[in-house]
């Protein structure tokens, strides 16, 4: 973050000083209290079960500069007004009683402040139903080697993590990689107001958040709204559009940018040729305009194929090479958490822990992933394959048709065992498991040496428990990792 006063932080966010001189210097900003240090600014959230306004003296006596508060606290901070603007918004969804959509909105505009205060910075928007925080950490390694790039850790997309990453930066970063969620109509633009991109990434529209928005027309539009936000061509606006995802390649009538196609049609600008699997592991040829190279990601899923070519395609704009590119994309390694995450234990066993989030497209490449390890090399005798699935949420009318068609696909692919875990609606085709116990115990007394286990749901249901069950047991030494 850039130093700033905690005065010249009240006259950004228009708010006022309390307990405070103004002189105290902030060098970062945390809304979690125990990771605040000394020049800390603490954003004093209300939460679901804790207040942060009641954690603001010890955030202070942690180090904390000081605190952004949306009411008075027993400590120096910067106080901000209701947020009248923020009514009728998706920031009120955060807290109708004011405090914290108050918090946000002030925190929305310091970090406007501060990309507007670094002018030489490149922003790139990413959103899409599915496979944004992969792409974005693609898009960091290939990045990475041309200048000092900020990407958020883990999926911070929303109202809070999107500024909170934002703020990350400082005179140094060039690039400046950030995540775009959206829960619904005007989202996507409020988040493209606090740091407005030059480059956009739209990787796909799937069914995901299909109770909130209702159709896929609806997430289509949400989308575009990173798209319609970039600067025209003249002023270096670029779209990276998805040529594989019909959906997304039509986003192109609604930007005034240059429009860059990538994936494996062949009328795609940037796309990949040739591809195989390895273990799982895509390799491709990356065909650019301007040259050709070899790719050997290392990331598990063929899905993983459109990511690196969206990576590629900025990588391209912002001065990178084919062969440079295609050397970070083949270097890269997983980075976020609990998105197919590939351990083996010593006994042979390979656990992939894709727990993070599910939605009926990303499901089915996480089956594909599964069975593509399970083939093995060519010529081998192949493994047996586990998928242990658990709820899709946000599906709406649409969840129990799209449980369904997640078992079918299972049996398509050829999955050897499918467990369903406290949900019923994969049907008699799937082992059904009351909870997450009862399958941590299902798959000690009935995994063999060589198996695979795939283990999926929305994040809400917890399923990550049973991939660190079955990695780190407390009373069976026999699965020692030996790779991840």
């Amino acid at each position: 973050m850039i130093e700033m006063r905690l005065a010249e932080i009240a006259a950004v966010t228009g708010g006022r000083l309390h307990r405070a001189s103004g002189e105290e210097l902030v060098t970062a900003v945390e809304f979690d209290s125990r990771a605040v240090g000394p020049g800390g600014l603490f954003l004093a959230l209300p939460g679901e079960r804790v207040d942060g306004h009641d954690f603001a003296a010890a955030a202070v006596a942690a180090g904390a500069a000081g605190v952004l508060a949306g009411r008075e606290v027993d400590a120096p901070a910067v106080i901000v007004p209701p947020a009248e603007q923020a009514a009728g918004t998706y920031l009120a969804e955060f807290d109708p009683a004011g405090a914290g959509a108050a918090v946000l909105a002030a925190l929305a505009r310091l970090a406007r402040h501060v990309v507007d205060t670094l002018g030489d910075l490149t922003v790139v928007g990413v959103t899409g139903s599915s496979g944004k925080t992969s792409t974005k950490d693609l898009l960091a390694a290939v990045l990475g080697p041309l200048g000092p790039t900020v990407a958020p850790p883990g999926s911070f997309n929303n109202e809070l993590g999107h500024p909170w990453t934002v703020l990350r930066a400082d005179a140094a970063t060039r690039h400046l990689v950030l995540e775009l969620s959206a829960r619904g109509a005007g989202h996507i633009t409020a988040l493209s107001a606090i740091a407005p991109p030059r480059i956009g990434v739209v990787l796909n529209v799937g069914r995901a958040h299909l109770g909130e928005f209702g159709s896929q027309e609806a997430v289509a539009r949400a989308k575009g709204e990173l798209v319609e936000a970039l600067p025209a061509a003249a002023r270096g606006g670029v779209a990276v559009l998805n040529a594989d995802d019909p959906a997304v390649a039509a986003m192109a009538g609604r930007t005034t940018a240059r429009v860059v196609t990538v994936g494996q049609a062949p009328e795609a600008a940037v796309r990949a040729e040739d591809v195989t699997l390895d273990g799982g592991r895509p390799r491709f040829r990356l065909v650019t305009p301007v040259g050709e190279a070899a790719v050997a990601l290392q990331l598990v899923g063929a899905h993983h194929v459109g990511n690196a070519l969206a990576a590629a395609a900025v990588g391209l704009e912002l001065g990178a090479t084919p062969a440079e590119v295609a050397a970070a994309l083949s270097a890269s390694r997983p980075v976020s958490r609990w998105r197919m995450e590939v351990t083996e234990r010593r006994d042979g066993v390979t656990v992939v822990n894709d727990a993070y989030n599910a939605n009926p497209e990303s499901m089915r490449a996480a089956l594909q992933a599964l069975v593509a390890i399970g083939a093995g090399p060519p010529g081998g005798s192949g493994r047996r394959t586990w998928a242990v699935l658990g709820r899709m949420a946000e599906l709406g009318e649409q969840a129990a048709a799209a449980h369904v068609e997640v078992a079918a696909a299972a049996a398509e692919l050829g999955v050897d065992r499918l467990v369903a875990v406290d949900h019923t609606e994969y049907g008699s085709a799937a082992e059904h498991v009351g909870d997450v116990d009862a399958a941590v115990e299902l798959l000690r007394a009935e995994l063999r040496p060589g198996d695979v286990v795939l283990v999926k749901a929305s994040r809400a249901v917890g399923l990550d428990r049973i991939a660190a069950d079955l990695l780190h047991p407390r009373d069976d030494s026999s699965t020692e990792l030996v790779s991840r």
